[in-house]
């Protein structure tokens, strides 16, 4: 029991890889057109996973978004996500960062909004 109160929550690893990956000049681009909406960061408790995104009001092709973040992403050191046969997984990108892998998703636009998203945690998960 006194394992699960002394580890259980978001703490200063999870602060510290926060802010890591809310210094990413990815989350700092937008296609043309785009209106930062509302930018957010936070942890889940449960699982410990931190994310760090910026939702954009957007009136254009996700066609258009996804060619403007493959560049924005590459310019900023991500890699294009690859399934288990080398097929590359459209909207997603990893990178080191903060001491482990690092997932960018690329979603929309849906009903008018861009999400841009960073996902980590220090267990290794995969995100996109």
């Amino acid at each position: 029991m006194l394992y699960f109160l002394t580890t259980y929550g978001c703490g200063e690893d999870e602060d510290r890889l926060a802010g890591v990956m809310a210094g990413a000049a990815v989350l700092d681009t937008a296609p043309e057109g785009a209106d930062a909406k509302d930018r957010y960061q936070g942890c889940d408790d449960d699982d410990r996973f931190v994310v760090v995104g910026t939702q954009y009001r957007y009136g254009g092709s996700a066609e258009n978004a996804l060619a403007h973040y493959g560049r924005a992403a590459g310019a900023d050191g991500w890699r294009p996500m690859t399934t288990g046969k080398g097929e590359t997984v459209s909207g997603c990108f990893t990178k080191s960062m903060g001491g482990t892998t690092a997932y960018l998703g690329i979603e929309g636009p849906d009903d008018g909004l861009l999400h841009v998203e960073i996902t980590a945690d220090r267990a290794g998960s995969q995100w996109c």
